[in-house]
């Protein structure tokens, strides 16, 4: 089943009451064993997939292929993958299988063949979070390890943002047609991001906060930023951010998330800061 999410423009989000908030911009139940579930945003056709393979692998099915339009899911987009707990995982593409340990992506281009995700030890079950885009050339599959993402450590305690920022899918490692990928850890005591905020009009972009214990959870805050709301967020729950809106919000210890992109600009640093003062 494709849970369908259609573009909300800001002044309708702005009537919205907090489940109706909920319902239009947050994936609370992506992940459950032995399943593959999505999300088909209608911002720039973005779609958010929880693959928990258990003791057989799983394939991205008839019904991801029917919401694209296509034969196969993957004729005319690609697929980022990262591993965020459990065991190992091995991910098939185009004949050649690659092993995902914990915190490590691989790229699947346009039009790949014998798609396949599972877990390396059944017993130990991998959950695998995946984003996709729509994409005119397919570039090479190319796995990204922990390492290879130039983990960058940025803010401090006084702020309460001290984190690392690692960037797995992004125009300086390699080639995509729109996806930019990446995993932001926040260090014990740190749990604001991030501040100041920002938006990016020629972008949408897309949070998956995980390894939070039960009875932690984030505020995320969104909106216009004279305008802004917020969700609560749980473990290993997404929120889709439009390019009207700012994403930045404060947790009640430690967490991390994937942020992914796609749209116009690949430019990580392509964003329009919002003063704190001008916040309201």
């Amino acid at each position: 089943m494709v849970d369908v999410r259609q573009a909300i423009h800001f002044e309708q989000a702005e009537k919205m009451n907090t489940e109706e908030l909920r319902k239009h911009f947050l994936a609370d139940s992506l992940f459950a064993p032995g399943e593959v579930r999505s999300v088909y945003t209608h911002y720039d056709r973005m779609v958010l997939i929880g693959i928990s393979p258990t003791d057989a692998p799983l394939v991205l099915g008839a019904d991801l292929a029917k919401a694209a339009g296509a034969d196969d899911f993957l004729d005319r987009r690609e697929l980022a993958v990262i591993n965020i707990g459990g065991g190992n995982a091995t991910v098939t593409a185009d004949g050649e299988s690659y092993l995902l340990e914990n915190e490590e992506a691989l790229y699947i281009g346009k039009a790949a063949t014998g798609v396949s995700f599972a877990s390396a030890d059944p017993k130990n079950p991998a959950k695998l979070y995946a984003v996709s885009a729509g994409a005119h050339t397919k570039f090479p599959n190319r796995k990204v390890t922990r390492a290879e993402a130039s983990p960058q450590p940025m803010g401090s305690a006084e702020t309460a943002n001290k984190r690392t920022i690692n960037k797995y899918i992004h125009e300086g490692l390699m080639q995509t047609c729109q996806l930019v990928v990446g995993l932001t850890r926040f260090e014990a005591g740190s749990v604001w991001n991030t501040m100041p905020a920002h938006t990016h009009d020629r972008r949408m972009e897309a949070y998956l906060y995980f390894d939070m214990p039960e009875d932690r959870l984030v505020v995320h805050l969104m909106g216009r930023p004279q305008e802004t709301r917020h969700i609560i967020i749980r473990n290993e729950q997404a929120v889709v951010s439009p390019p009207w809106s700012i994403h930045c919000g404060s947790g009640t210890g430690a967490y991390a998330f994937v942020w992914a992109m796609a749209g116009d600009n690949q430019s990580f640093s392509d964003m329009d800061h919002i003063k704190i003062q001008d916040l309201k």
